[in-house]
C-alpha cells in the first residue's frame, strides 16, 4: 500500500512538473514596430529583393494577419500610434490628430506640446500597454520609444516610460524631453557625443532609429532578466518624392527590409530569439502625392471649407437672428459658437440638424456628421469631402485631396513561441494592445475593450 501511495505521489509531482514546463513564459522583451504608411501590396511586390532576415523572416515564421485596418477613419500618424498603444479609439484616448483646434483659444495645438516640459504625453487621456507593464512590474520594467518624429516616439512610449527619443526638426540631432528620467537623458547626451548626426533622408533615418534602439537595448540591459521590458520603434515607408515613384518605392522597401533584418538580428542576438515578441504593423494611412485629376477627366473639384462655414453662418443667422454661429473651421471640422447658442436658448440638436441639411447641398460634400471624438477637443460637424475633391481652407492654407479607398496593411506577430500562420480574417489594430497584454500576462490598457488576436 505504501509503495502504491508513493508511486501515486511521484506520478502526480512528475505530472505537475511537466505541466509547469509547458506553460508559456512571458517574453523578456516586447518590440512593437510601427511602420508609417506600410502597405501590403508594396511588401508583396518587392519581395524578390528581400534578404532572408527581414520581411521574409517575419512573413514565413510569423503569424500574419493580412487584412488589418483601423477602427475609425480617418487617421494620421499620431492618432494611429495612440490607437495601437492604448487599444482604443480617439474618442477615448483623445489624440484625434497631429494637431487640433483648442476651443478656448481657437488656435491649433500640437498633440504632445506641454507647457511644463515642452514635450510630454499629457494629452493622451488613457493608459497604454507600456503603462500597464510599468504598473504590473512596480516600475521595474524598462520602457522606451524611438522614432524619427517626436509625436510618434512620445505616444508609442506612453506616460510611464523611462525615455522617448526622436530626431529634432531644427537641429537634426537626437532629442528627448525633461519629462523623462535623468538616466535616459544622460544616456542620450553620451550617445550624441560619440555618434554622428542621423541621416535626414527617410531610409537613413530608419537605419539611425534601428541603430540607436539596439545601442539603447545593450547599454540598458533590456531583456536580460525575467521582468519584461518594452521597446517601441517607429520606422517609415513614406515617399515624399513624386518624380519617379516606382524607383523610389523600390529603394524604400529594399532599404526597409535591410533595416528590419539588422534590427531583428541585433535584438535576437542580445536577448535570445525565443525571449522576444515582435509585433509589426502600419499607421495605415497614406499621404498620396497630389494628382491633377481634371487633366485625366476624372471627377474632381475644389471644396472651400471656409466659404462653406461663412455660408452656414449666414443661413443660421437668417433663421435664428443675427450672430456669429460658426466660430471657425479647421481641417474638415466646423466649430459652432456654443455659448451664443446657449445664450439664445436655441436647441443645439436643432442647429446641428439644420446645419447638416444645409451643408450637404454644397458641391463637393459627400456627407456631414457629428464629431465621433470627444466634443471638448473637436469640432461639432465633420465634413466628408467627395473622393477626388480637394478640400481648401483659404484662411490657414490647409488643403488635401480626399480619398475613400482602403490601404491594406498587415499585423505580424513573430518570436516567443508564436506559430507561423496566415490569417485572412479582417482585424483591427486596437486588438494589438490586448494581445501583448495577454502574452506578457498583465492587464490591458484602461480604455481597451477589444479582444486579443490570439
Amino acid at each position: 500500500m505504501n509503495r502504491y501511495i508513493s508511486a501515486m505521489i511521484i506520478a502526480t509531482l512528475t505530472g505537475q512538473a511537466t505541466q509547469a514546463q509547458t506553460l508559456q513564459l512571458a517574453p523578456r522583451l516586447v518590440v512593437n514596430i510601427t511602420i508609417d504608411q506600410l502597405r501590403n501590396d508594396y511588401i508583396e511586390h518587392y519581395s524578390p529583393l528581400y534578404t532572408q532576415n527581414g520581411f521574409k523572416k517575419l512573413l514565413q515564421q510569423g503569424c500574419v494577419y493580412e487584412a488589418a485596418s483601423y477602427p475609425v477613419e480617418p487617421v494620421d500618424r499620431a492618432s494611429a500610434i495612440a490607437t495601437i498603444a492604448t487599444g482604443t479609439t480617439p474618442f477615448y484616448h483623445n489624440i484625434i490628430g497631429i494637431k487640433w483646434l483648442d476651443r478656448k483659444t481657437l488656435r491649433p495645438v500640437f498633440c504632445i506640446d506641454d507647457a511644463q516640459y515642452k514635450t510630454s504625453p499629457g494629452k493622451l487621456s488613457t493608459s497604454t500597454i507600456s503603462d500597464e507593464l510599468k504598473v504590473s512590474s512596480n516600475g521595474s520594467s524598462i520602457v522606451v520609444g524611438i522614432a524619427p518624429q517626436r509625436d510618434m516616439a512620445v505616444l508609442s512610449a506612453g506616460h510611464a516610460a523611462d525615455g522617448a527619443v526622436w530626431i529634432d526638426d531644427k537641429t537634426g540631432n537626437w532629442a528627448t524631453s525633461s519629462y523623462y528620467s535623468d538616466k535616459a537623458q544622460k544616456w542620450l547626451n553620451a550617445y550624441r557625443s560619440t555618434k554622428p548626426r542621423p541621416d535626414q533622408k527617410p531610409a537613413g533615418m530608419n537605419d539611425a532609429v534601428s541603430n540607436l534602439a539596439i545601442d539603447y537595448l545593450k547599454d540598458n540591459a533590456m531583456g536580460r532578466d525575467d521582468v519584461t521590458d518594452y521597446l517601441a520603434i517607429t520606422l517609415s515607408a513614406a515617399n515624399s518624392n513624386n518624380t519617379n515613384w516606382r524607383v523610389d518605392f523600390e529603394n524604400i522597401y529594399r532599404r526597409l527590409d535591410n533595416t528590419l533584418a539588422s534590427l531583428i538580428t541585433g535584438i535576437e542576438q542580445n536577448v535570445g530569439a525565443d525571449k522576444v515578441l515582435f509585433v509589426l504593423t502600419s499607421t495605415g494611412y497614406a499621404e498620396d502625392p497630389k494628382v491633377d485629376y481634371a487633366k485625366y477627366r476624372i471627377p474632381t473639384g475644389n471644396f472651400f471649407i471656409n466659404r462653406a462655414a461663412n455660408l452656414l453662418n449666414m443661413y443660421l443667422g437668417a433663421i435664428y437672428g443675427q450672430g456669429r454661429y460658426v466660430e471657425t473651421c479647421y481641417l474638415n471640422q466646423i466649430y459652432l459658437n456654443r455659448k451664443l447658442i446657449e445664450d439664445k436658448l436655441i436647441s443645439f440638436d436643432d442647429i446641428i440638424s439644420r446645419s447638416k441639411a444645409f451643408l450637404v447641398q454644397i458641391a463637393g460634400i459627400r456627407t456631414v456628421c457629428e464629431s465621433p471624438y470627444n466634443p471638448s477637443i473637436s469640432g461639432d460637424l465633420v465634413i466628408e469631402v467627395s473622393p477626388g475633391w480637394q478640400l481648401i481652407n483659404e484662411d490657414n492654407h490647409d488643403n488635401y485631396i480626399a480619398r475613400a479607398s482602403f490601404v491594406p496593411f498587415p499585423i505580424i506577430l513573430y518570436g516567443a513561441g508564436v506559430k507561423p500562420q496566415r490569417i485572412t480574417t479582417p482585424v483591427t489594430v486596437d486588438r494589438i494592445a490586448p494581445t501583448i497584454a495577454k502574452a506578457i500576462q498583465i492587464r490591458a490598457p484602461n480604455a481597451c475593450k477589444s479582444a486579443p488576436l490570439q
